[in-house]
């Protein structure tokens, strides 16, 4: 099959975006030409909270790197009953392991809030590396990266308290900066439960403990006296 290098070396991203890409762990190491290659593939679209981006069991003919907002990912037991895997968040990439074995998707992914996705066909994908074969040298580094980071947040699933997990979910939220902050949760805290591990009541008691660090919640708003007091919280269940 011959390369269209035309089709290769027009991007489809916006700087923005070429620069949120660098920030994915799969894609930290590519060179700068590599980055044009996959943008030159790439579809990047907005996507309405409720939207499905795929089905278990269809093939995985694609995987999806998360611009903006938050997605979904969930098993359907044979009951009927939705089990969540995964919750993905801004400048992360998920179903590229399913998609390179070639296989089906093991789950659902549905967006809760309204989002910002870019998509990667496998044939796109595959004619980037025919055209530079250090793409998939580099993302072979970048999933070793990848792998041990899943591993050290198994591990902190595992053994931090309920509180630094919290504390570390609402870090990732915040509005990035010092001082107090008051921002939104990104979706409902059952869902921020089940990300993190924990039952709903569980949850509530973390985040009644967070209020000696200056953390109050009304619904879904979040309030911090001191940023560096909730950061401090939040680093110090990484510690242990």
């Amino acid at each position: 099959m011959t390369v269209n290098h035309s089709n290769l070396s027009h991007s489809n991203l916006s700087s923005e975006d070429a620069a949120a890409l660098r920030a994915i762990p799969l894609f930290a190491k590519l060179t700068d030409r590599a980055v044009s290659l996959l943008g030159g593939v790439a579809i990047v679209r907005p996507v309405s909270r409720g939207t499905t981006l795929f089905l278990q069991d269809e093939p995985a003919d694609r995987f999806f790197v998360l611009l903006d907002g938050w997605v979904k990912l969930y098993r359907l037991t044979r009951d009927g009953t939705e089990a969540v895997v995964h919750v993905i968040g801004p400048a992360e990439s998920f179903a590229e392991a399913a998609m390179f074995a070639d296989g089906k998707f093991p789950v659902c992914a549905e967006a809760v809030t309204d989002a910002r996705v870019m998509t990667l066909t496998a044939d796109g994908f595959a004619r980037c590396l025919r055209e530079d074969d250090r793409i998939a040298f580099g993302m072979l580094g970048s999933l070793s990266v990848r792998l041990r980071h899943l591993v050290t947040q198994i591990e902190q699933l595992q053994v931090q308290p309920a509180p630094q997990r919290v504390a570390a979910f609402l870090m990732r939220v915040c509005p990035p900066g010092d001082g107090p902050a008051q921002f939104q949760l990104p979706f409902d805290k059952a869902l921020i439960a089940r990300r993190l591990g924990m039952q709903p009541e569980t949850l509530s008691r973390a985040l009644a403990k967070l209020r000696a660090v200056g953390v109050e919640t009304q619904g879904l708003t979040v309030s911090v006296a001191e940023r560096a007091s909730l950061r401090a919280m939040a680093e110090a269940g990484e510690e242990e």
